[in-house]
């Protein structure tokens, strides 16, 4: 394995390599290379999980860029989902470079570096069906259909031949917003030299058929809608404006008012209005929705993945102030379920069971309340049929998928596949494609106000705790090492002091340390290191006896 400062690369050869998206859903970051000059495509976020207990986010780490920042073109921001756009506002100061996005992604990405410091950088809007030279790139940008607007695939090109990155997409027939995938867009693209590759979505690589229209979603939830007597809350992705449309006019075909709650759907409702997107549309302000009847009333709310900040957990809670529901009342789950949060999102369902709330998951109906955003089997192999790629690289997924996406290629009589992992360095020519090398990579954890490591030692350390707990001694020692007074103790995640039982242990605690002081010499007393080293080996030792684990234990001696 090579570091991603030391990597060389042939100037003559044209390079893929994934730093992040190859082996997990989220935390995007590719870069393609010739020429001595790098092109990177998409820059997200990915959710933490108990093994990064305090962190939220984790980003891409981007040291490859950020050492050679001044051969960097551009960055390509393909969408304005989060795994593909939400890191950029935290690393792009890493490798300053200029940015390229469609017009709705340029109003999510202006409102993210507003948040963290007030200030965005130059952004170049592109239109569908540009095509422009990023140094020795040149890019032609091809638009799809997605769950979430004004989506490209890119077709990258070098003088060594050309790849299709294919970004999120699906064969929606009819999207309530914008433009279908075009087969003869992507058909055109190989009429004078061949695809050397298709880098290409594998979240759907398992799943047979068609992912399906999201024109038939409407349908579906009016009809839901009207089996529905109080309040009904439709949770669903934030940033998912067709099925937004969607919701809203169900509501209105079954006599609703639709408000909605939550920062990111206000966001992402505000950038599609900018963009001309939501024309006629009005939602009802959270100061009105109580004065509506419950059955006028339909919320859209953020918290479809069960993310403990979101509305639609906090309403589980009850710890949503201005909004409650009741029993009479319906929440419906208009998403699917991301692979890692289905804990989270069972929490929320449980708490709104358990409060006698009706709820409604796409598998809980024969009413399509929800399609994909990702293409399955069939619209996979149209994609082959069409631009026939000589090899496919399968990335955006677990490994899981990235394998039965290979496969499925396979299957398809593409000539060649190459699996990659998070730091694959893979030529794509001269010759077949094949991994080369491997760089280092890693994840970056937001934490507050700063950006450590995914592996810092604060992280280890609070991992640890959530396990072990601990305990810490503070004693005052005169010259000789005897004590001035009892030794203050204090534990976390061990003891109840407010049982008596448990009270005997902290005098337990104390007979302890005595113990230890007492079996030392003279000499040894008048030596900080050693007393503290001493009381930290024995304490811990008799946490591991009394509680079967051997908790964090640290002393602070003070000597007067």
């Amino acid at each position: 394995m090579t570091s991603a400062v030391s990597l060389k690369l042939d100037k003559n050869a044209f390079y893929f390599i994934p730093l992040g998206g190859s082996e997990q859903f989220g935390v995007n970051l590719n870069v393609y290379a010739h020429n001595n000059e790098y092109l990177a495509v998409d820059c997200g976020i990915g959710f933490a999980d108990e093994r990064h207990p305090g962190i939220d986010l984790l980003l891409p780490d981007p040291e490859f860029l950020e050492t050679r920042r001044d051969m960097v073109q551009g960055l390509i921001v393909t969408h304005a989902h989060e795994d593909h756009v939400g890191a950029v506002a935290h690393l792009w100061h890493r490798f300053e470079c200029p940015i390229f996005c469609s017009a709705f992604t340029a109003e999510i990405l202006r409102a993210k570096f507003k948040d963290l410091d007030g200030r965005a950088p130059d952004i170049e809007v592109i239109e569908p069906y540009d095509e422009i030279e990023i140094g020795s790139f040149t890019v032609l940008f091809v638009p799809v259909s997605h769950s979430i607007p004004d989506t490209f695939s890119l077709c990258i090109r070098t003088k060594l031949g050309q790849v299709l990155h294919s970004g999120d997409w699906n064969l929606d027939p009819s999207p309530v917003v914008g433009a279908a995938t075009s087969a003869d867009d992507f058909k055109a693209l190989v009429k004078e030299q061949p695809m050397l590759a298709y880098i290409g979505d594998s979240t759907n690589a398992e799943v047979d058929g068609r992912s399906g229209s999201e024109s038939n979603v409407e349908d579906g939830l009016f009809n839901e809608f009207e089996k529905c007597h109080g309040k009904i809350i439709v949770t669903t992705f934030s940033s998912n404006i067709g099925r937004v449309l969607n919701i809203y006019r169900a509501a209105k075909r079954a006599g609703r008012e639709v408000g909605v709650i939550g920062r990111s759907l206000h966001r992402m409702i505000a950038a599609a209005h900018n963009c001309g997107m939501l024309s006629g549309v009005d939602f009802v302000s959270e100061e009105d929705m109580g004065f509506l009847p419950d059955d006028r009333l339909v919320v859209i709310m953020t918290g479809s993945q069960g993310e403990g900040r979101a509305a639609l957990s906090k309403l589980a809670r009850g710890d949503l102030k201005f909004f409650s529901i009741k029993p009479s009342d319906t929440v419906i789950f208009s998403a699917r379920t991301i692979p890692g949060n289905e804990k989270d999102i069972n929490a929320v369902k449980n708490n709104l069971s358990g409060a006698g709330i009706k709820v409604i998951t796409p598998r809980d109906t024969d009413q399509i309340i929800h399609v994909s955003g990702h293409p399955c089997r069939d619209e996979i192999a149209d994609m082959y049929q069409w631009i026939r790629p000589q090899t496919v690289i399968p990335v955006h997924g677990e490994r899981m998928q990235l394998e039965a996406h290979a496969e499925f290629a396979q299957a398809c009589q593409v000539p060649n596949t190459v699996i990659p992992n998070n730091g694959s360095v893979i030529q794509l020519a001269p010759g077949t494609p094949k991994i080369v090398d491997h760089i280092e990579t890693g994840l970056l954890a937001v934490d507050q106000k700063r950006i450590i490591s995914a592996d810092h030692r604060s992280i280890a350390a609070r991992r640890k705790l959530q396990y072990t707990g601990f305990i810490h001694i503070s004693l005052v020692l005169n010259g000789q090492g005897k004590l001035l007074a009892d030794p203050k103790i204090e534990t976390e995640g061990l003891i109840d002091e407010d049982l008596p039982q448990e009270r005997r242990i902290v005098d337990s605690m104390l007979n302890e340390i005595e113990d230890i002081l007492d079996d030392m010499s003279a000499h040894d007393l008048m030596d900080d290191h050693f007393v503290s080293e001493e009381l930290r080996i024995g304490l811990r030792r008799y946490g591991h006896h009394v509680f079967g684990v051997k908790p964090k234990t640290t002393v602070h001696v003070l000597r007067v």
